[in-house]
């Protein structure tokens, strides 16, 4: 996994530990950006920068679920190894805890289109997942009087292999355009285990500051997972080279490859108000 791109003073001190997908130190961020790796040409139909956020050090977006209501608090999605405090340890989960972190909201183009904040991490975990969750202090239709953007809606059901999808980095202003290639039954990651994670074809190398950019489907214009991880250099379940292990435990290394979280999982978790209930009857993300 690839740490963070250093925005702060607790990023910096966490370097040693986050995901591909993740990060890298700005130099070498940007040095990747000039070798001209990502691929930011896309079809004209394929999703554009609205409603994406940049964070100081990953990427992320404005989100809703099926159920939220223009009147609720809106919410930002990013990583979990994205938390301005660093990257949760195996097993540990965060649940309304106070966090005022800035987002600059973008437009369709790319461009700023507002400065939103937070006012707690609703939830986040590196455990079976790699999400986190931001509550604003601005409901949706605040934010679209302000701003003009709305947010985008976090597809409930699980998302299909073949379905041609775009990955919009906030932090780059950046898109990378593939195929979900299929899932993994877990991906393992140095301490780290996700389960049921999208493998990308190809097409989609994604690279430092990408880390929780939304994986957009490009036929419904819904968000189907959150990018995270990418096995660097061929090795096997270290940091900054997942692994995937199959219901038999046979491991396969992908080097090159990357992967997203699911995030269909995040909408049986939500009551009224956008808050996160886990004690939902349906509601199987990971709890304290």
């Amino acid at each position: 996994m690839k740490r963070p791109l250093v925005g702060s003073l607790a990023a910096t001190l966490f370097a040693a530990v986050a995901v591909t997908g993740a990060a890298a130190t700005p130099a070498a961020a940007a040095e990747q950006q000039s070798s001209g790796s990502a691929k930011s040409a896309v079809p004209a139909a394929a999703p554009d920068f609205a409603g994406t956020v940049a964070l100081s050090n990953c990427s992320g977006s404005l989100v809703k679920m099926p159920e939220s209501k223009d009147t609720d608090p809106g919410l930002v999605l990013s990583n979990g190894h994205c938390l301005e405090e660093g990257m949760p340890e195996p097993g540990k989960v965060v649940v309304d805890q106070p966090s005022q972190r800035s987002f600059s909201l973008l437009d369709a183009s790319g461009a700023e289109a507002g400065q939103l904040t937070s006012t707690k991490i609703s939830y986040a975990t590196m455990t079976d997942t790699d999400v986190s969750l931001y509550e604003l202090d601005a409901t949706y239709e605040e934010i679209k009087s302000e701003t003009g953007i709305d947010a985008l809606e976090v597809q409930a059901a699980h998302p299909e292999a073949g379905k041609a999808i775009t990955v919009v980095s906030g932090y780059w202003k950046e898109t990378y355009s593939c195929s979900i290639d299929g899932f993994v039954h877990e991906l393992r990651e140095d301490g780290w285990t996700m389960k049921d994670s999208l493998r990308y074809t190809n097409e989609c190398d994604t690279k430092g500051g990408t880390s929780g950019s939304p994986v957009i489907d490009d036929a419904s214009g819904k968000i189907v997972g959150v990018n995270n991880t990418r096995n660097e250099n061929g090795q096997e379940c270290t940091l900054n080279n997942p692994c995937e292990v199959d219901e038999n435990g046979n491991v396969t290394v992908n080097e090159g490859t990357a992967y997203g979280q699911q995030t269909h999982t995040l909408t049986s978790c939500i009551a009224a108000g956008n808050k996160v209930d886990l004690s939902l009857p349906d509601c199987k993300l990971p709890k304290p």
